[in-house]
């Protein structure tokens, strides 16, 4: 079964409160927990093992937009741990 949980989030921020922002994000990578709130709701994610990374940039005229992309696969770990035992 396909389960699909979705985050968005956009706002105009000062530089200070986006570097912020990447330093809790740095903490919940090295943590292996990320989690996102905002009013809309909330969405726990867990980086770990191997992520990929990706960044790009572009300029145009007087644009410039910035795109940081991380992402993994979930083992399909689940929090309710399951055992067999006799």
């Amino acid at each position: 079964m396909t389960e699909e949980a979705r985050f968005t989030y956009e706002s105009l921020q000062d530089a200070r409160s986006i570097a912020d922002y990447f330093q809790s994000l740095m903490e919940g990578f090295e943590k292996g927990s990320i989690v996102l709130k905002s009013e809309e709701g909330e969405l726990n994610l867990h980086p770990k093992d191997m992520l990929t990374f990706a960044i790009r940039a572009k300029k145009k005229n007087e644009k410039t937009k910035l795109t940081v992309k991380i992402s993994w696969k979930d083992t399909g770990r689940s929090d309710n741990a399951f055992s067999i035992s006799a």
